[in-house]
């Protein structure tokens, strides 16, 4: 299992994410994403502040669309167990985040439950559970809700199914609804027991359904390090993940990889830097709709507690 903190200064930085609709996205925003961001660069890391974040463990943060829901997984008091979902709201893209507020008993119980993962048309929601009646370590899970902007309308979740889940750990749900025809729209991380983890894709249902077996993404994993976490912009041709490989400054460092369509293989991954990454752990990216804001979870100095959540940005080339 992995573990991280999201911590959140909202108004340091302005999120300006796009509203995605339930309709396919534009054929056009890929190709506009491939080339806005090609010459940007992060800025410094910034801590969400002691709203989002506490002495416990948040991590595994995702933020929804319209970048005024942010999910994320945290072991804080007030939960039913181990680690629970919890959501912050906010107003606009530079209001504060409100006090977090637990997903309830439809989606946590009394095992854990964290990295949760929206769907852009925000009517699914995945997550990891150790839960019982699962079919390994740790499996995946979907909950589905009606209105996309109800963060407390969750239905209760089901199992992904057999190709999927496995007496393996399964995490790091990242489902991709991708303006390019591709038969991969759910990635993942499997790591049997007593081995590193490895990323994986597949292609599901909109009810969690697997359309084939799964396959393992042999240009982002390392055979000799762990490797997990991704998340990927709408285009589906620029990926950020975590990783323990050779040439990383801490335990876990990120890294990023592009290619030129869904159909190519993924380049070699670069790591971030020494700008972002720290000589802590440094995990669970989680990159916003317009491909703008990572947020991200990391134990280094100036961390409330175990592990935070911190956000970095960047602008698009030209503006």
């Amino acid at each position: 299992m992995r573990t991280a903190h999201i911590a959140g200064l909202a108004s340091v930085v302005s999120l300006t994410l796009l509203v995605a609709c339930e309709s396919t996205p534009d054929p056009v925003a890929p190709k506009l994403q491939a080339m806005s961001f090609a010459n940007s660069e992060w800025s410094a890391p910034v801590n969400l502040g002691a709203t989002i974040n506490t002495a416990a463990n948040e991590q595994g943060p995702t933020l929804s669309s319209d970048g005024l829901s942010l999910y994320f997984g945290s072991d804080r008091a007030g939960g039913s167990g181990s680690f629970d979902i919890w959501v912050s709201r906010r107003a606009c893209a530079d209001c504060p985040w409100e006090t977090p507020v637990n997903l309830g008993a439809v989606v946590n119980t009394a095992a854990s439950e964290t990295g949760p993962g929206l769907s852009i048309d925000g009517h699914m929601l995945f997550f990891t559970s150790t839960r019982p009646g699962g079919q390994g370590l740790s499996d995946l899970y979907l909950s589905h809700r009606a209105n996309p902007t109800d963060d407390l309308g969750w239905g209760p979740p089901v199992g992904l199914g057999p190709d999927v889940n496995t007496a393996a750990s399964e995490a790091g749900a990242e489902y991709v609804q991708s303006a390019e025809e591709g038969a991969a729209n759910l990635y993942f991380n499997r790591a049997p027991p007593g081995q590193t983890a490895d990323i994986y894709y597949a292609a599901i249902t909109r009810d969690g359904g697997t359309l084939g077996p799964v396959t393992l993404v042999t240009e982002l994993s390392d055979p000799t390090a762990t490797d997990q976490g991704v998340t990927l912009r709408t285009d589906a041709r620029e990926v950020f993940f975590f990783s323990t490989r050779p040439g990383g400054s801490g335990g876990n460092d990120l890294w990023t990889s592009t290619r030129r369509s869904v159909h190519d293989p993924w380049s070699t991954p670069a790591n971030l830097g020494t700008a972002i990454n720290s000589t802590a752990a440094d995990q669970q990216p989680g990159l916003s709709t317009d491909g703008r804001t990572l947020v991200f979870v990391s134990s280094r100095s100036g961390s409330f507690g175990g592990t935070d959540i911190w956000m970095i940005t960047r602008t698009p080339s030209g503006q």
